[in-house]
């Protein structure tokens, strides 16, 4: 008999009941120290007080109105983040996978105003993820994302990681805009080297194509700047957030330059809930701490004795661990044995990680995290370690 929640996730038994900062709290009385960050989300810890306030203040005023009526919380936000980011202009969304399909209409319409009805293809590339959508299963490609859903929707060119000759090779008259995660996150926190970033940037200028990043997962903070293309000293034409933007809130966005958003006027394209007084008076307090340069040299230096004590680990492990990956706060430990089995090893003593592809484990704390917290994460992943080498 199938259970009243759709049965769609092998989740684990599990029941949190309260978070406090870096912390998580079992129904039964366990402490968990949280790695996860509801996969990237929690970019503020749990329960952090000027999102309570904004979130409790707004929510005695008023919740929803819709977009057919103007929303001053919403502008404050946007305002932000064109003030913050290359962008001039923001349409909101209550996530990712609601960015993507937006990010995708974007670039077609712009071809399509400008007479290139032919140019649709999108360029994508292997261990992508943007989303569970229809356009969004399409644009990763993979057989684990489409089997089953077909038909699958067309328009989109799929390349292997990191083939520059197949880059060059791809991209024609027909190319209407290059997709592009500066960091996977499901596909096993792979980084994109800044030169290979700025020479996307040059090779979509030569050709006229869109750079559209997805930084759903890597943006907002999570690499020490506040969004990670900064790192190569490029901007995109469109980008894509989600997650760490309402700090546990539902709250997506695609952020776009004039030229790019130049098709989308009134009528293409719509939200009932996106952009809410709600979610956006929480988005506005995530920005106004996020973005703030001394918060984000925290980060780095939060990220570098992470990292600091990874390498240790990895060293101590070689026959647990192959590798350390990423960059800031989302950070990958490739692994020998199952990834399920450190995953399940560190629930055991009492620490959240995030499986992902390419048998990694993903850590992706919140950006407040202690440096206690740190040290005391870094005692259970060792303890962990230990467990998973005597099983195997």
């Amino acid at each position: 008999m199938i259970p009243s929640v759709l049965p769609t996730y092998n989740r684990a038994p599990l029941n949190f009941v309260k978070g406090e900062g870096s912390w998580l709290f079992e129904a039964d009385g366990r402490r968990f120290l949280d790695l996860g960050s509801g996969i990237a989300v929690n970019v503020l810890g749990h329960a952090h007080p000027k999102l309570t306030e904004a979130l409790t203040e707004q929510a005695q005023k008023l919740w929803h109105v819709s977009n057919l009526y103007e929303i001053p919380q919403q502008q404050a936000l946007a305002d932000a983040l064109v003030a913050h980011s290359f962008a001039d202009t923001v349409f909101f969304t209550n996530s990712g996978t609601e960015a993507c399909e937006l990010a995708v209409k974007m670039a077609r319409k712009y071809w399509y105003d400008k007479g290139q009805q032919d140019r649709t293809e999108i360029i994508t590339f292997s261990g992508a993820f943007h989303g569970r959508s229809t356009a969004a299963i399409a644009a990763a490609g993979s057989e684990k994302m489409i089997k089953g859903f077909g038909p699958v929707l067309g328009g989109f060119t799929h390349l292997d990681w990191g083939d520059h000759d197949a880059l060059k090779a791809a991209v024609s008259e027909k190319t209407a805009a290059v997709m592009i995660e500066p960091v996977q996150g499901e596909g096993g926190i792979r980084t994109l080297p800044d030169q290979c970033l700025q020479g996307l940037r040059a090779l979509c200028d030569e050709t006229g194509a869109l750079l559209i990043l997805d930084e759903v997962q890597c943006g907002v903070g999570r690499t020490g700047k506040l969004f990670a293309h900064e790192w190569a000293g490029i901007t995109p034409d469109i980008m894509m957030v989600a997650k760490g933007i309402g700090g546990g809130f539902p709250l997506g966005a695609v952020l776009a330059s004039e030229e790019a958003a130049s098709g989308m006027t009134a009528g293409t394209h719509g939200s009932t809930y996106g952009g809410n007084p709600l979610g956006c008076a929480v988005g506005r307090a995530v920005m106004d701490i996020v973005a703030e340069e001394g918060f984000l040299a925290d980060v780095r230096r939060r990220a570098g004795q992470l990292r600091q004590s990874l390498d240790g680990l990895v060293a101590a492990h070689p026959d647990v661990f192959e590798e350390l990956r990423g960059a800031g706060l989302m950070l990958g430990l490739k692994c020998k044995p199952a990834n399920t089995e450190l995953v399940q090893a560190c629930y055991d003593s009492g620490v959240i990680t995030v499986p992902a592809a390419d048998n990694v484990i993903r850590l992706l704390p919140p950006l407040n995290i202690t440096e206690e917290d740190i040290a005391e994460a870094m005692k259970r992943i060792e303890t962990a370690a230990l467990t998973v080498a005597q099983k195997d």
